[in-house]
């Protein structure tokens, strides 16, 4: 299908989230291998599955996204955090505990199952979206969507499905449309896969609110 996809444009399919019908078309598209975009707590996000190594190729084509930065994954639950994450520091732990879900993004290693493209080392960035409808659609489609903010590369993030529609209609096989999303920036990214955590991206949670020392770069 994705190969398809890569020689003419999708037609994008406008969905609007409060119907379930329109997250369960949303979470089929995922599993057929197309990119979705859906409404999180922080902006608007365009997912492919995980374990899709081709997808997740595609995904950095239609973003221009430097393979580079890597993809994080967003859960439908915490329950689902060990379906990419092979293990969890206690001070993971901890910030797991206190603030998912929220826009807190934590770097772990990751499973041996998922593809070398979803990031350039050994570790995973994964979230709990504070979001009942990026849950549900995630849960739909597995418990795990990886997901980068639905813009091409170097853009502003989309925070509402208009804009979201606009940036990448013809791209995505469909936007879920939920309206302005509740945040206005990118979630907190702490790096938890060494001996000492650190902030390496502030947003919503900054360096004081975890207790932790901001890094010099994302």
């Amino acid at each position: 299908m994705l190969a398809e996809s890569n020689e003419r444009k999708l037609i994008t399919r406008h969905l609007l989230a409060g119907d379930r019908a329109a997250i369960n078309e949303a979470a089929a598209w995922l599993s057929r291998g197309y990119p979705v975009v859906f409404p999180t707590d922080t902006v608007y996000g365009v997912g492919v599955l995980p374990f899709d190594a081709a997808a997740i190729n595609h995904l950095y084509v239609l973003k221009g996204r430097p393979a580079s930065k890597g993809i994080p994954v967003l859960l439908a639950d915490t329950s689902d955090l060990f379906k990419v994450a092979a293990t969890i520091s206690p001070m993971a732990q901890r910030l797991i505990e206190r603030f998912w879900p929220g826009p807190l993004t934590l770097i772990v290693p990751r499973v041996a199952g998922l593809p070398d493209a979803i990031s350039p080392n050994g570790n995973i960035a994964v979230r709990l979206p504070d979001h009942a409808v990026a849950r549900a659609l995630i849960h739909e489609a597995g418990g795990a969507v990886a997901t980068t903010s639905a813009n091409l590369s170097g853009y502003e993030p989309a925070l509402n499905g208009a804009d979201a529609l606009a940036a990448l209609q013809g791209a995505v096989a469909a936007v879920l449309d939920d309206g302005p999303t509740p945040g206005d920036r990118p979630s907190t990214i702490v790096d938890c896969s060494g001996a000492r955590p650190f902030v390496v991206r502030e947003g919503p949670l900054s360096a004081d609110d975890l207790g932790l020392k901001e890094g010099s770069r994302v």
